[in-house]
């Protein structure tokens, strides 16, 4: 088996044409010190300078460089491409964040725009809110209550020292954080001021909707996804705004409403615990609504050919949360109290071996599954006519250890469009990783699996299609084929590599297996394996991975990608760990090697 890229094909003798592909023209720049140009000059024969310092061409004409951001007086690119006589002139106008500069003297300034809290927010009234504004550092500022009551502002910079310039930017963030309560009055607003000498300048902070009213207000989530069947639907909840997902709630769960902010609203699972989620996916019930009481009878197994249903009467669905670790999966409900006088395991089921409940608080219930095998895929589910939750615990395929991809439905995930990485001839990643998906196929069909490809053509496929289909398909493992990029100010030489990715803990061996098959192969920098919270790897009722096999934006990575022999070395690698994780699985635990 070769190991490594194969060499740049040469170009030469072709017409200099100078392309750049990052940054575009009027390119925010978010990077502070260094940053990537990445294109090509049309010829591998040429030499290149960028802002005056030599950058490498590759033997294709591509180039990747790493410079110092431009100065902010002169924010742009020149590329001066040479080959003999000729000369290519380029130029690459750039922009960088404006931020208002606010200064230590005359008139009095502030940058109103950062004034917070902004408009349409709620919280209990105990919450403590942040109320902040950007405004010079030699000035004091305050929050002037609807009783006239005084509350001080802190600089984060604290005051500017004696003998300090003043005359230039002198600005800084001033802050406290105030309960919502007092900032709930909408006919006497309070007001931030800020003052310096005689000048002072007085903002109205938006009222705050204060919660709870006397009586609780309630909303029942609503997926705003209408792909698949139901049980497809889920909707995303978060620990911060806008930040990643955590718990993946069933639509129609009922929940009371304790805040709401930029888009986001934040509701309560139970007496411990708010998450946030789109307010977009959340419609509010009339006033007066009761919460549901969800109180469990007996935890109920009935099993089937490929999996165990654990069904639990809860009369509402409650909000909940799955975690897979070894031969355990653990199940939290919230707002739920366990009351299972009896459990029965019909038919003495070979797949759960022992259940354990454990009400941890007044409203919150954790069941703990002990299996026969490792925890291999799950799905949540509601049954309205039984009015209960079911926790459905997928059973391992049968797998021939001499043949593991025999008969397993195996789902194969070009990865993009929409969005992906470009490389500096222009190779768009849908395109590269499309073939590579196509080879995979074919080698599954070979050892005698039934491959399911989510894109059959360069068009673009969402996000949430490509894994309803997978479910639909019943996969039992979910590979999606990808090539890296990087953001503003990391270095690429440095930071390049092969990586694969995981979300559920569950799906962790099948991506170490899938990254040392690549890692042999590609003989590139090991960036790991590790989780991320990636759309396509969140679906549960199968292990599913995503390789990045590559980074596009280096020269010599983007030009193996135009390669078939090297899109076939792709596609191995991805087929042997797949058969790697399979064989292990069919191997007893005392015979198992790392």
């Amino acid at each position: 088996m070769a190991v490594g890229l194969p060499p740049v094909p040469e170009l030469r003798g072709a017409p200099l044409s100078v392309t750049v592909r990052y940054p575009g023209a009027n390119q925010l720049l978010t990077a502070r010190d260094s940053n990537f140009v990445l294109g090509s000059v049309g010829s591998g024969d040429a030499t290149l300078q960028i802002n005056g310092v030599a950058v490498p061409v590759a033997a294709n004409g591509a180039f990747l460089a790493w410079l110092a951001v431009p100065a902010p007086a002169s924010p742009r690119y020149v590329l001066q491409v040479v080959r003999g006589a000729d000369t290519v002139r380029k130029t690459v106008p750039v922009r960088f964040p404006v931020r208002r500069a606010l200064s230590g003297v005359g008139r009095l300034q502030v940058d109103s725009g950062s004034l917070a809290p902004g408009r349409g927010v709620w919280a209990l009234g105990g919450d403590p809110l942040r109320v902040s504004l950007r405004a010079p550092r030699n000035a004091t500022a305050w929050v002037m209550g609807a009783d006239n009551q005084r509350w001080p502002l802190v600089s984060a910079a604290g005051p500017l020292p004696a003998g300090a310039d003043s005359t230039g930017d002198v600005a800084t963030v001033f802050a406290t954080d105030l309960t919502a309560a007092l900032l709930a009055d909408s006919l006497r607003p309070a007001r931030l001021l800020v003052a310096r000498g005689r000048d002072t300048v007085s903002l109205p902070i938006p009222a705050v909707r204060a919660l709870p009213a006397p009586q609780r207000q309630l909303g029942v989530l609503q997926s705003a996804n209408r792909v698949g069947s139901d049980s497809d639907r889920v909707v995303s909840a978060r620990t911060i705004v806008g930040g990643t997902y955590k718990w993946q709630l069933l639509p129609g769960t009922v929940l009371e409403v304790t805040g709401r902010q930029n888009g986001f609203t934040r509701v309560r699972l139970d007496n411990q615990l708010d998450v946030w989620v789109d307010s977009d996916e959340l419609t509010l019930l009339p006033e007066g609504t009761p919460l549901p009481r969800r109180v469990t009878g007996g935890f109920r197994f009935m099993p089937n050919a490929e999996y165990v249903d654990m069904v639990i009467g809860t009369g509402d669905r409650p909000g909940h949360h799955v975690e897979a670790e070894g031969n355990t999966i653990t199940l939290t409900l919230y707002g739920v109290q366990a009351n299972p006088e009896i459990s029965p395991i019909l038919g003495n089921d070979t797949l759960v071996r022992r259940m354990v409940w454990e009400q941890v608080s007044s409203d919150r219930v954790k069941v703990t599954l002990v299996l026969s095998q490792p925890a291999y895929g799950w799905l949540s589910l509601w049954d309205d006519a039984r009015r209960a939750f079911v926790l459905r615990v997928r059973r391992l395929p049968t797998i021939d250890a001499a043949h593991p991809l025999r008969g397993l439905t195996i789902a194969v995930d070009p990865g993009h469009p929409p969005a992906g990485a470009t490389g500096p001839t222009g190779l768009y990643e849908g395109d590269a990783v499309f073939p590579v998906g196509l080879k995979v196929v074919e080698l599954l069909r070979l050892r005698g699996a039934n491959p399911v490809i989510t894109r059959t053509s360069l068009a673009p496929v969402g996000l949430t299609e490509r894994g309803v289909q997978s479910r639909r398909e019943n996969a039992h493992a979910f590979v999606s084929v990808h090539l890296n990029a990087l953001p503003d100010g990391v270095n690429p030489f440095t930071a390049n590599g092969t990586s694969t990715l995981f979300y559920h803990n569950a799906s962790e061996p099948l991506a170490r297996d899938v990254q040392t098959a690549l890692q042999a192969r590609f003989g590139l920098r090991d960036l790991g394996v590790h989780y991320q919270n990636l759309a396509v790897a969140r679906p549960s009722w199968y292990p599913s991975v995503l390789a990045e096999g590559l980074f596009l934006m280096i020269p010599e990575q983007e030009a193996a990608m135009r390669n078939e022999a090297f899109q076939l070395t792709y596609a191995e690698g991805l087929v042997e760990g797949l058969e790697r994780y399979f064989r292990r699985l069919a191997t007893p635990a005392a015979e198992r090697t790392p």
